[in-house]
């Protein structure tokens, strides 16, 4: 079986040295997926201080952001958001954020929801609030 490295054009450069994706024969492995905009270190919705600092952050700003990136990465591998399967979601703040980002994951995947767990963690490599592991399908 065939693995293939899937960059896109479209999503953010990743922080370190990994694929967007990898293809396993039907299947389709995200690296984790932040909200970051390609060619810049803009981090929609958030505002840093001097040092580098999160001042605030607006979480569904970020969420729409990690969203549209997942898309990017889905599309540019082949493969669309109603394929996939299962996502692990990475948040920073459970219990200030979930509400908001559970009801834009109603919004986003309204008809045919794929698994989730959810996990809150202390921080990630950038100052962001959200992080997205996906699992798709791709013929």
């Amino acid at each position: 079986m065939s693995v293939n490295s899937i960059d896109s054009s479209k999503a953010p450069e990743p922080v370190g040295l990994y694929p967007h994706a990898k293809r396993v024969g039907n299947l389709l492995f995200l690296s984790g997926v932040g909200p970051r905009e390609r060619g810049t270190k803009k981090i929609p919705g958030v505002e840093l201080d001097a040092n580098g600092k999160i001042v605030s952050y607006d979480i569904e700003t970020q969420c729409r952001s990690v969203f549209q990136n997942v898309k990017y990465i889905l599309e540019d591998a082949g493969s669309s958001w109603d394929k996939i399967v299962d996502v692990t979601v990475f948040l920073t703040n459970m219990k200030d954020d979930f509400p908001t980002y559970n009801r834009l994951w109603a919004e986003y995947f309204a008809g045919n929801p794929p698994c989730r767990t959810t996990l809150e963690i202390n921080c990630l490599p950038t100052p962001i609030a959200i992080e997205l592991k996906v699992i798709a399908t791709i013929d």
